[in-house]
């Protein structure tokens, strides 16, 4: 059987929905906004689209995506805990090696 993905999310893992995002969120005393939808949205498209994940190449990926609105230092304003850990937290996914890394979006 398929799986059924929200609309808004046809990369999310298999385990992943939204309601766990809220309620990863919420223990991380986050509430989440349509812009941080869309990083989550962002980040399960970008581990779809790549069978081994460069934490590098993902920070320039999201840099580049969203560099109209402040690149990282937005993604940061989203996610205190790192634009790349805390958002695969959300996200579902696995860290990248380095993740928890500061200078890859990480503060853990």
């Amino acid at each position: 059987m398929a799986s059924q993905h929200p609309p808004s999310f046809p990369n999310a893992p298999e385990d992943w929905s939204p309601e766990t995002a809220m309620e990863r969120a919420r223990e991380e005393q986050l509430e989440l906004s349509d812009d941080h939808w869309e990083e989550l949205a962002a980040l399960q498209e970008y581990y779809a689209k790549h069978e081994r994940v460069n934490l590098r190449e993902l920070s320039d990926a999201l840099e580049e995506r969203f560099h109209e609105r402040g690149g990282k230092k937005y993604l940061f304003s989203l996610f205190p805990g790192g634009p790349i850990a805390q958002g695969c937290r959300l996200a579902g996914l696995d860290m990248p090696r380095g993740a928890i890394d500061q200078g890859f979006g990480s503060i853990v």
